[in-house]
């Protein structure tokens, strides 16, 4: 099961929104003005968020 964790101290939500802007199954989205996980199960463990992300705020588990 994929666990995504968002560090909320670092993350600059609709300033950047860089992850939700890569992320190819939309499981990163901006609700208002925060980066929500919507659909986890959608997925695909590429890490393409993680790789964008300028404050490191993003880190994927495979459990």
């Amino acid at each position: 099961m994929v666990r995504i964790i968002i560090d909320y101290d670092k993350c600059d939500g609709e300033k950047c929104e860089e992850c939700a802007d890569v992320c190819p199954m939309e499981v990163l989205i901006l609700d208002g003005d925060k980066i929500v996980i919507q659909n986890i199960d959608e997925c695909s463990l590429c890490e393409s968020c993680m790789d964008v992300c300028p404050n490191e705020a993003l880190k994927i588990e495979d459990d």
